[in-house]
């Protein structure tokens, strides 16, 4: 019995060490486990890329990190707002600085607080608009320094990034026009989401912007919109929204594993209230690229910990081409529609 115990012993380590040896040989990209109904990632030589940068796009986050705390109204937020103009006019685009000032709890604020959109627009053959946004304010908390490095940088850098590369490859002018929108106070300034002015203090910018798309009688030019948030992590994996359009989020988890970013882009699913929500609420197509799981336990959101070192390009460059490589079926899509 003791020899044969021995034998089952040696052979059971033989196979745990295979087991080891084995699991390490898959994707290099840092992602964490992706949930039990993901698919299984694929290995980098598989992926296809575009000429989306991750690097620069971590390089600008790192700009935005820079000017610190950037709340709504604040001069941190004005700085970002300059630099972002600057690079989207860089770029060959149309920039509109689209301002408003909406009543914010007074107990908080003074009660009105200027904010401003950021339009950059890449003229198509027609007004029909496929919209790209952002929100690039960051929460305002008095306990510690707050600089949103996943939450309002990660998905401004991308979004930048994006624009770039869009703009460069508008070598033959698009059917559609594109609009790359990052909008301002997105974030609540009371501590929770809904507490203050009955529940509407949150996504000033992009509440703003649908409502003034429909008292302008504009909608129907509006075909759909990508929001990206808080995608930035070093451990990504984007679960699908749950109130996001189902064809939007089929057509991008689609191109995601095709591409090779199954991992990046499991199957499980979670509801989200961010800024597409005002656009749904409009009638407008939209989808929300979100990674609520931020840190060990989510224990990076909306902390001092939200800081620049938790970000990856590689995770940048994975969103990135996603988008990139998903907009030429988005398009067809919606033409299908149209006609």
């Amino acid at each position: 019995m003791s020899i044969l115990f021995l034998a089952l012993r040696v052979l059971a380590l033989l196979c745990v060490g295979f087991c080891t040896l084995s699991c390490n040989q898959g994707d290099t990209l840092d992602a964490k486990p992706a949930p039990t109904n993901a698919a299984t990632p694929e290995s980098n030589a598989s992926k296809k890329t575009t000429a989306f940068d991750g690097e620069r796009a971590l390089a600008s986050v790192k700009t935005q990190v820079a000017f610190g705390p950037r709340p709504a109204g604040s001069g941190a937020l004005q700085q970002t707002r300059d630099y972002l103009v600057k690079e989207l006019k860089s770029y060959g685009l149309k920039v509109t600085l689209d301002e408003f000032t909406p009543a914010t709890p007074p107990k908080i604020t003074p009660g009105k607080t200027r904010m401003a959109n950021i339009i950059a627009e890449l003229p198509g053959e027609t007004d029909q608009i496929i919209a790209l946004g952002s929100h690039y304010d960051t929460k305002t908390f008095k306990e510690f320094t707050f600089v949103g490095a996943n939450d309002g940088g990660s998905s401004t850098g991308a979004l930048l990034e994006i624009a770039r590369i869009w703009a460069r490859e508008n070598k033959v002018k698009r059917k559609f026009t594109y609009q790359f929108v990052f909008f301002d106070g997105e974030e609540a300034f009371c501590a929770e989401w809904s507490q203050c002015l009955n529940g509407v203090d949150n996504t000033y910018g992009s509440r703003y912007m649908a409502e003034r798309l429909k008292s302008e009688k504009k909608l129907d030019k509006f075909k759909a919109l990508i929001l990206l948030d808080m995608i930035g992590d070093k451990e990504l994996a984007i679960q699908r929204e749950d109130n996001s359009t189902p064809w939007l989020t089929d057509t991008i988890w689609q191109t995601a594993r095709e591409a090779g970013y199954s991992k990046q882009f499991p199957t499980s699913s979670i509801t989200i209230e961010d800024d597409h929500a005002r656009f749904l609420s409009v009638g407008v197509a939209a989808v929300d690229l979100i990674d609520f799981d931020y840190g060990p336990g989510h224990a990076y959101w909306h902390t001092e910990k939200d800081t620049f070192d938790k970000l990856s390009a590689q995770s940048l460059k994975a969103v990135g081409d996603v988008i990139l490589l998903s907009l030429p079926t988005i398009e067809t899509k919606i033409e299908a529609k149209i006609k």
